[in-house]
């Protein structure tokens, strides 16, 4: 709960916001609290001193950027679908495509299955949500499997680069 509001704030009317509390809330507090704090410790560091990256990468995944000790960017949003390509998640994309998938005939329903249980990992590769299966898969040939994969490592690059910028520099990717 440290975001700055330039960095929980959407682009989206003000009243929205006031209404609606539509902002950026992050997930995965607690995972990145503990691994930025170990980290701090580990480096024998303040945890108040800290800047670093942290990373929280399983079926859904999350990053922050934290900056002495406080969280300054997360990659997950106003839900977990923002941010990291996951198991199911579809992360990042464009919001329009919801849009235009309306317009061929999905109704909300279908269009939050689609963006929550069916995309992601599992969407791309249409074989697993299981990032070991899917090396497995690509190592054995699987295009969509591998494709998976390099989208995913992907977009943990993306982030990360973003973040450094934050930080300038981080002590410690964790």
């Amino acid at each position: 709960a440290t975001l700055p509001e330039v960095a929980y704030r959407y682009a989206l009317p003000f009243e929205l916001y006031e209404r609606y509390h539509i902002r950026r809330y992050g997930f995965h507090g607690t995972s990145h609290r503990y691994v930025a704090r170990r980290a701090a410790t580990l480096m024998a560091m303040d945890k108040y001193r800290l800047n670093a990256i942290t990373c929280h990468l399983g079926n859904g995944c999350s990053m922050a950027a934290v900056r002495h000790g406080r969280s300054v960017g997360t990659s997950m949003g106003f839900t977990p679908l923002e941010g990291l390509v996951m198991g199911t998640r579809t992360g990042d994309f464009d919001p329009a495509i919801l849009f235009y998938l309306a317009d061929k005939g999905y109704d909300l329903t279908a269009l939050n299955s689609l963006c929550n249980k069916k995309s992601g990992l599992l969407g791309i590769s249409g074989a697993s949500n299981d990032m070991r299966t899917l090396e497995q898969l690509a190592r054995e040939g699987n295009v969509r499997a591998g494709l998976a994969v390099e989208i995913f490592c992907y977009r943990v690059r993306k982030y990360i680069g973003a973040y450094m910028t934050l930080l300038n520099p981080p002590h410690a990717i964790v």
